[in-house]
């Protein structure tokens, strides 16, 4: 693959990485492609042979490995691994720039940026938001949280893995928007299971609702209806004008109690149908349903 090198920079930086699973050796083949000096450490070292016949610099000892670049990317399991690893690189860190992109929970995430702050080292937390395979597009989007100055410095090496972006100094942003992200992703595709399993208890097939579900329900109705109120849910405004919560229990309620009857799951269903509950007890009986953003945004049993 051809080098494509950021503009503003002419003589790529070096980049260590250190943990070498299915992820950790897609960064590392990007920035080789890319013609950064990258420097490879994991646990079972065979694991970067392939990227050692690619230019890869194997390092003996993570201190080594940390040693020989200005910034290292981490790529492991979670923080307790990191903490781990870097245990014995401590020193060599000091004043360089430290890439986490595990995964964990915003509190770890600011734990890791006080951690780093006590021992000189410049910490941006981050999550990777594509598969292995599509490391190194210009579309993979890659999430980053922490100081400006430290992204806007490493700015083009992290672009030769992806669209790198910045979503504030907060370190915990970047596991926060991970997580919220996958957890769209979890309650869509539940949702459209759900939904197959309820008109597949009449035999229709998943490819047929399909046609209907994704190519049209979801463009059409969901993502440009979400798009067009997202700014009723940052002003606490739910107009029932056009739909009220009454009405959305009213389906709730079918919907439920035909799971039931088709003999389908009715847990998730039932759990929506709580929720409507639950916010027309609040007061929201005659507002939208984006009402429920009410009922989602405190906890299930206040402490």
């Amino acid at each position: 693959m051809t080098p494509q090198h950021s503009s503003g920079q002419d003589r790529p930086t070096a980049v260590t990485v250190l943990g070498l699973g299915p992820m950790g050796a897609a960064l590392a083949a990007s920035l080789l492609d890319n013609g950064h000096s990258v420097t490879i450490w994991n646990r079972t070292p065979h694991k970067g042979d392939a990227l050692v016949t690619k230019g890869a610099h194997r390092a003996a000892t993570v201190t080594e490995a940390v040693s020989a670049s200005p910034v290292t990317i981490v790529c492991t399991k979670d923080y307790d691994t990191m903490y781990a690893i870097l245990d014995p690189a401590i020193a060599p860190l000091h004043g360089r720039t430290l890439v986490n992109l595990n995964s964990g929970t915003p509190a770890e995430a600011h734990a890791a940026a006080r951690w780093a702050a006590g021992h000189g080292i410049d910490y941006l937390d981050g999550a990777i938001m594509v598969q292995p395979q599509l490391v190194g597009r210009p579309d993979a989007v890659f999430l980053y949280s922490g100081p400006q100055d430290v992204f806007d410095r490493h700015h083009p090496t992290l672009t030769t893995l992806g669209d790198p972006r910045h979503l504030g100094p907060d370190p915990s942003l970047a596991v926060l928007y991970n997580t919220a992200l996958l957890d769209l992703m979890y309650a869509t595709l539940n949702g459209f299971l759900h939904a197959t399993a309820l008109v597949g208890s009449a035999g229709v097939s998943a490819v047929k609702f399909a046609d209907l579900a994704i190519d049209w329900f979801m463009p059409t109705v969901v993502t440009a209806g979400l798009t067009a109120q997202a700014a009723d849910l940052d002003n606490r405004h739910y107009p029932g004008d056009f739909g009220t919560m009454e009405m959305n229990l009213n389906a709730l309620e079918h919907i439920t109690t035909t799971s039931i009857e088709q003999g389908v799951h009715s847990a998730q269903p039932r759990l929506m149908k709580e929720l409507a509950e639950h916010a027309i007890a609040e007061g929201h009986g005659a507002k939208s349903y984006l009402a429920i953003f009410e009922i989602l945004k405190k906890p299930a049993h206040p402490s």
